[in-house]
């Protein structure tokens, strides 16, 4: 459907408006649909993820459609996304909920969800309208160095034998460096070899007991440990089976072990059951406990083990 002359003024009307700052929530409500953006964190850290939730609540009657959000954030990588099932209460009112982990490019100028168009149809009549932009909170500027540069500074030297003694000191400080350097590299590389060539079992064991020796859980990181932990387990299945469970969603990589004679009914269930609790935690706000976080490694274990005995 072609958008009206009047739709397309409302459009350019948008894109002028001021940007909103994005704190925490921004409200994007319109046309008797409650939109909001919630970002976490409240300042974009380029060491860590950033996650998006868009939120949908329309009045009886109506429905929302919500476009594909990934070409409209602005100086992020998706990393993964996942929508959830619209959901209508007792009032007839329908909430659509969609979420996005983005990863921070260091070199982006500035951080934005860009404004985009939502479709609301109520009957057989249809309507939309743009957003604003939402800017995420940039992180702070560095201060600048001050302080007067020294023109011409005067040297203080030691007697002869003591800038001798300063040399070889110095000397021998850099060479020990040196070594240390090298021997660190040196054991790096050793790791990695030997971390490349075992077995997918081997590795994702040896993975796993990295993850623990990190203690998220006990630090209160439950979203990071859940991340890392269904990483783990789906970097063994793409290496032991070929399917590229880390590039995948939830309910992608569910239809591809389906098609994948590797998988038995039983494997699949089990790992629906593992990933889908993981994604409540990670997407959908469940609040986790160490005790959940024990239960969670165990059956990833479990399912490790149990998987490489029947492919072994």
């Amino acid at each position: 459907m072609s958008m009206s002359l009047k739709q397309a003024f409302a459009l350019f009307g948008c894109a002028c408006a001021t940007v909103l700052s994005a704190v925490q929530v921004a409200d994007l409500s319109r046309d008797g649909v409650a939109l909001t953006i919630d970002a976490e964190p409240d300042v974009v850290d380029v060491g860590r993820d950033f996650f998006v939730t868009v939120t949908a609540v329309c009045d009886p009657g109506k429905t929302v459609a919500l476009p594909d959000l990934r070409d409209r954030l602005n100086g992020f990588q998706v990393a993964e996304d996942f929508a959830e099932e619209p959901l209508t209460d007792a009032a007839g009112k329908t909430t659509y909920v969609t979420r996005w982990r983005l990863v921070p490019v260091p070199s982006a100028k500035r951080y934005r969800l860009a404004p985009f168009v939502v479709t609301v149809a109520e009957g057989e009549s249809t309507t939309t309208f743009p957003t604003a932009p939402v800017l995420f909170t940039h992180p702070a500027a560095r201060e600048p160095a001050t302080g007067a540069m020294e023109i011409n500074p005067t040297r203080d030297l030691p007697p002869l034998s003591w800038k001798l003694v300063g040399f070889v000191a110095a000397g021998l400080a850099g060479l020990a460096a040196v070594v240390a350097i090298a021997y660190l590299i040196i054991r790096k590389i050793k790791l990695m070899v030997k971390v490349h060539r075992m077995s997918p079992i081997e590795r994702a064991l040896y993975e796993l007991d990295v993850l623990l020796k990190k203690g998220l859980p006990g630090r209160g990181f439950f979203k990071d440990f859940y991340v890392e932990l269904t990483m783990v387990v789906r970097r063994y299945i793409e290496r032991r089976h070929a399917v590229r469970a880390p590039n995948l969603t939830t309910e992608e990589f569910l239809r591809a072990a389906q098609e994948n004679a590797a998988f038995s009914s039983e494997a699949i269930a089990e790992l629906r059951r593992f990933l889908e609790s993981a994604d409540m935690v990670k997407f959908a706000g469940v609040e986790a406990t160490p005790e959940m976080a024990d239960a969670a490694t165990a059956k990833a274990k479990d399912y490790l083990q149990t998987d490489s005995k029947e492919v072994a």
